[in-house]
């Protein structure tokens, strides 16, 4: 059974700058795709990047050209800069692959102060 374990988080002022990193505990290289999600307080999850294996990348469009998503297939890792974080970008960030197709993480907490 897949383990995802997220973190990385914390809290950072307005305009600031935090890595995450979920790592697998199996080879990430057969998942294909995987997604960063947030979820934030009272809110449905939601998705927020996507990397297919060969690194080919997609944002949402409120983090694009902010959030850079990138993976390490030997290492087992997804990682997520998120650089000139907002308010808006506080939340808890998960990773999966598409459709939730493994056991959710803890996830790793965002905050963003104003």
């Amino acid at each position: 059974q897949v383990q995802l374990v997220e973190s990385g988080g914390g809290l950072v002022q307005t305009g600031g700058s935090l890595r995450l990193s979920c790592a697998a505990s199996g080879s990430i290289f057969s998942f294909g795709f995987m997604n960063w999600y947030r979820q934030a307080p009272g809110k449905q999850r939601d998705w927020v990047a996507t990397i297919s294996s060969s690194g080919t990348t997609n944002y949402e469009r409120s983090v694009k050209g902010r959030f850079t998503i990138s993976r390490d297939n030997g290492k087992n890792t997804v990682y997520l800069q998120m650089n000139s974080l907002k308010p808006e970008d506080t939340a808890v960030y998960y990773c999966n692959a598409p459709g939730g197709q493994f056991p959710w993480g803890q996830g790793t907490q965002v905050t963003v102060s104003s």
